[in-house]
């Protein structure tokens, strides 16, 4: 008998030895600063603040605002306080400050600039015929604006009187609502914090805002001779819609000669 024919066996290929590197370990995270947290922590905003945000960005979305910037030699303003300050506390009660001069500066100047002093409501514009003029306070849950109104008769005193009483209110966080409500031109005074300058943001529905900044000794040249002045950078920002260049310099302009010589205020020149 023919002997059976078996197959042909099937060549096998060595197996591939495993490679011998173990795989790459994580990176480490990060270590935390010696002494230091990373961790973080969440306030609700205070509906003051959230206001003022909407309020502010409202204003950026719809004005169409420009900045204009002037200095201040406040020489003579100084001397003036230096002068009588005593004698103004001993009579009113109450410290002469800066903020009286330059509000009864602007109320002389909103007068003679009335756009400035207006509002755009629809298609019409709204010119008012007295000046509230409201004061930008820190206060601590915020920015917060209350309202002197009829600045434009008020004296020197009745403005410290007032600011006064508003600082403290907003320090306690007393001020009533309407207190803060309506003015038709702000003021800012960044310079009690530092600020050298600034641009500051419309005040709605109003057209402008003064913003007021810290004084420093700097030369400046005075009948040809270079001298050291006590000078404070000015910005007025205002809404380009209603306000032309001319009526905003000129109001700027209008601030900086009372400020450098308050007999102008005195004698309403």
């Amino acid at each position: 008998a023919d002997a059976a024919v078996l197959p042909a066996a099937k060549s096998l290929k060595p197996a591939t030895p495993a490679s011998a590197t173990p795989p790459a370990a994580p990176a480490p995270a990060p270590a935390a600063p010696a002494g230091g947290s990373r961790g973080e922590t969440r306030v609700k905003m205070t509906r003051l603040r959230m206001r003022v945000a909407e309020r502010l960005k409202s204003a950026q979305n719809t004005y169409a605002m420009l900045t204009t910037f002037n200095e201040i030699d406040m020489s003579n303003l100084m001397s003036m306080r230096t002068q009588y300050k005593d004698q103004f506390v001993e009579k009113h009660g109450v410290k002469l400050g800066f903020m009286s001069a330059f509000i009864k500066a602007s109320a002389r100047a909103l007068k003679a600039e009335p756009a400035v002093n207006a509002i755009i409501d629809g298609d019409e514009i709204v010119y008012r015929d007295y000046v509230d003029v409201s004061v930008a306070v820190s206060a601590p849950k915020g920015l917060v604006v209350p309202v002197l109104r009829n600045v434009d008769a008020m004296t020197f005193a009745d403005v410290e009187r007032s600011i006064a009483t508003y600082g403290k209110k907003a320090k306690d966080g007393t001020l009533a609502i309407d207190e803060m409500t309506g003015g038709t031109f702000t003021i800012s005074n960044g310079g009690v914090f530092g600020s050298l300058n600034g641009t500051p943001i419309i005040n709605p529905p109003q057209s402008a805002i003064l913003g007021m900044h810290s004084i420093v000794q700097r030369p400046v040249v005075i009948n040809g001779e270079i001298v050291a002045r006590p000078m404070m950078n000015v910005a007025l920002t205002y809404d380009h819609r209603l306000v032309d260049g001319r009526e905003a310099v000129t109001f700027l302009k209008m601030i900086k000669e009372a400020v450098e010589d308050p007999r102008r205020l005195l004698l309403d020149l």
